[in-house]
């Protein structure tokens, strides 16, 4: 394998004590944190974000306060978590992608940093600032994902680089911005760049040398999506024989976007990794005939082989770039007296899916944000030929209305009623905990020519507050038995930080004008808030080291929500075309890259 260039810089002998056997033993992993070998815990692969730490819990949580920072020296959108593992803390930054390992009981003294070195020429193609969404560890090694879809193996001990892996070509508009997960003996690893026109995919590699094992593209000939036409099935049904290919006008899949960009989760019992893809390419529709096949679409996949066991479409032939990365949450329910494997999925598009994520067959679909209006529901009939599929509303079609002309007021808009940021699950409540944006757009398509490397969007969006609402954001507590909204909490800009629950009786999350807050999982009231230096697009995490609980969150405004501070463009209407969401926000925080590290007195 090609050997990593970039700069290490320094370890104690302290940092070797630390991490004795931590290659076959984990001391914490932070919610969301995704780590490797026999160590997993499988509320980790489940994206649940459910901390069993009860420390800081409803009665004592208003004695938290912050035991020690780190100021990680980069501007922009700080977005994940940290991860902890035996007795440190490792970070990544947005680009240049700086990797930090902390010594948590020495408030934070750096035991080894990692910059890459990468070209700075990546920065023009990535969509949405240039952030990383995490690491992961496994085998006694730290995995970087770089901006430039390069994924390095470092030491967890040294930090020094053990191999290194180009997965994407970013003068072809291929980016790294999500974490890598370790699957049995496995990275598994996706890519950004749909708005550039590239054909996404998913790649496993070997973890000990950085071998390319399998890889599965969302678009195209079923050799290469990975997929059999009889025993892969959607909704019960056979494919058939090149589904996807039958779905694009002649070569158009070849530039389908499609790109897996968010995080993946992993059933041991099924062997089973999930994960949903992104929009088709262009954002035109018009230039795209047909379901555009395998974009916008939840799949299953063998962990040792990539081929696809099942998969649903949620949008066949997307018009509003309504994404389908968002976390898939694992659990169990006893569903018309059966009990079930579920996967629960809460889409940009406002809807919330649970399935069976055995089989794939879709079990309820609902809106969890009520203004949602680009479809009124989603077909449940299962002999219904459009079983599965969404009722659309034709006012709000983009396409129905025509190249260069304007759609109003398409509930919500392109950035999702969430967005990647991810929800909790509390095994106390059993309540999920979904953060909210609360934003609607004017969606204009227009005809759009492909040049590599070049934004391949063809549609101008203006984003706005949804009518009549006086805040931009929130978190919802989600009753998936009952399929209604328990509470709901309302925020004055979008939430854009993952939700933790905690058997402390608690929810976490971070708002835009940097507070870390804490509610009753109950009942949404809130029992705590801290300011933290900068805007919060980042996850909360909790961690336990010495007996004493922790909690922490990257604070660092950017990422979409954060897009016109980090441009520039609070005073202007250019870029996303929403000056009332970002020259508001400029009011109340600044750019800046923190850790905050809290903890009971």
């Amino acid at each position: 394998m090609p050997q990593p260039t970039g700069r290490f810089i320094g370890c104690g002998r302290m940092r070797l004590r630390l991490l004795i056997g931590a290659a076959c033993a984990l001391a914490a992993i932070t919610p969301g944190a995704q780590a490797g070998s026999a160590a997993n815990a499988d509320s980790d692969y489940a994206n649940l974000r459910y901390s069993s730490l009860s420390e800081i819990n409803v009665d004592t949580v208003q004695n938290l306060a912050p035991v020690w920072t780190f100021s990680t020296g980069v501007l922009r959108g700080h977005e994940g978590a940290p991860l902890v593992a035996g007795g440190a803390l490792y970070l990544v930054t947005p680009f240049p992608n700086r990797v930090y390992a902390l010594d948590i009981a020495h408030e934070g003294k750096i035991l080894w940093q990692y910059e890459p070195r990468q070209d700075a020429g990546v920065v023009a193609v990535m969509c949405c600032d240039v952030v990383s969404r995490g690491l992961a560890y496994g085998f006694g090694k730290i995995f970087l994902y770089q901006a430039d879809a390069t994924l390095v193996a470092l030491d967890a001990v040294t930090g020094k680089p053990a191999w290194s892996v180009k997965n994407g070509d970013p003068a072809k508009g291929a980016t790294g911005t999500s974490a890598p997960i370790v699957v049995k003996d496995k990275v598994l690893v996706g890519v950004a760049g749909g708005e550039f026109g590239l054909r996404g995919y998913l790649t496993a590699y070997d973890a000990a040398t950085g071998a390319k094992i399998w890889r599965a593209y969302s678009t195209g000939p079923d050799s290469e999506t990975l997929i059999d036409p009889v025993t892969t099935r959607e909704l019960g049904r056979s494919v058939g024989a090149e589904a996807s290919l039958k779905s694009w006008s002649g070569d158009q899949w070849a530039l389908g976007g499609g790109a897996p960009w968010g995080r993946i989760s992993y059933d041991p019992g099924l062997n089973l990794v999930y994960y949903g893809t992104g929009n088709p390419s262009t954002w035109n529709p018009a230039q795209r005939p047909g379901d555009n096949k395998w974009a916008m679409t939840i799949l299953a996949r063998n962990a040792d082989t990539g081929e696809a066991a099942w998969l649903y479409q949620m949008i066949p032939h997307d018009q509003w770039d309504y994404d389908g990365v968002n976390e898939m949450i694992l659990g169990e329910a006893a569903i018309d007296g059966r009990a079930r494997k579920t996967l629960t999925h809460f889409d940009r598009n406002g809807f919330v899916y649970v399935l069976d994520r055995a089989d794939g067959e879709l079990l309820s679909a609902d809106k969890y944000d009520p203004a949602v209006n680009w479809a009124s529901r989603v077909d449940l009939g299962k002999s219904s030929k459009a079983y599965g599929r969404p009722v659309l509303d034709n006012a709000y079609s983009t396409e129905a209305n025509g190249e260069e002309t304007v759609t109003h007021n398409i509930c919500p808009a392109t950035v999702g009623a969430k967005n990647a940021n991810p929800a909790a699950y509390s095994e106390q409540t059993g309540l999920f905990y979904a953060p909210m944006i609360r934003l609607c757009m004017d969606y204009e398509p227009f005809h759009i020519a492909y040049a590599q490397g070049q934004p391949y969007t063809g549609a101008d969006t203006a984003v706005y507050p949804q009518k009549g609402a006086a805040d931009m954001g929130g978190l919802t507590a989600w009753d998936a038995d009952a399929r209604r909204e328990i509470w709901s909490i309302r925020e004055r800009f979008a939430v854009v930080s993952g939700a933790l629950a905690t058997a402390g009786g608690l929810v976490f999350y971070g708002t835009l004008e940097g507070y870390l807050k804490a509610v009753d999982a109950k009942s949404g009231k809130e029992l705590y808030r801290f300011k933290t230096p900068s805007g919060i697009v980042g996850d909360v995490a909790a961690f336990d080291n010495g007996g004493r609980e922790y909690i922490a969150v990257l604070s660092g405004v950017g990422g979409w929500a954060g897009a016109g501070l980090t441009a520039g463009l609070t005073q202007t209407p250019e870029g996303a075309n929403s000056p009332e969401v970002y020259a508001a926000l400029a009011q109340y925080t600044a750019l800046g890259g923190q850790l905050t590290v809290f903890a009971l007195p």
